[in-house]
């Protein structure tokens, strides 16, 4: 059913540390409603996690490869799962 929340993981690369890429992804995951987190990680990527219906993490996703990002996006590789849900609104870690 395509109603059912889903889990969207995605680790992106490039140069997306110090440059408000996790304040940018957190605005337009709230802008669709999604809870989650985006992480930096010590090897330089920004690990997100987002859980809502399937096409809004479809929007997120694709709003992460635009190129419109602050910073620079080299990669991003995506993972879907299940909805695990406990996650309320949407962090920066």
């Amino acid at each position: 059913m395509s109603g059912d929340p889903v889990r969207l993981s995605a680790w992106v690369h490039g140069f997306v540390q110090g440059v408000g890429f996790r304040w940018w992804t957190r605005s337009r995951a709230l802008e669709l409603g999604l809870t989650g987190y985006a992480r930096n990680h010590r090897d330089g990527r920004v690990h997100v996690v987002a859980e809502g219906p399937r096409d809004r993490c479809e929007t997120l996703l694709d709003l992460l490869r635009s190129g419109t990002t602050p910073g620079r996006v080299n990669l991003v590789v995506e993972d879907w799962n299940t909805a695990q849900g406990g996650m309320t609104g949407f962090e920066e870690r």
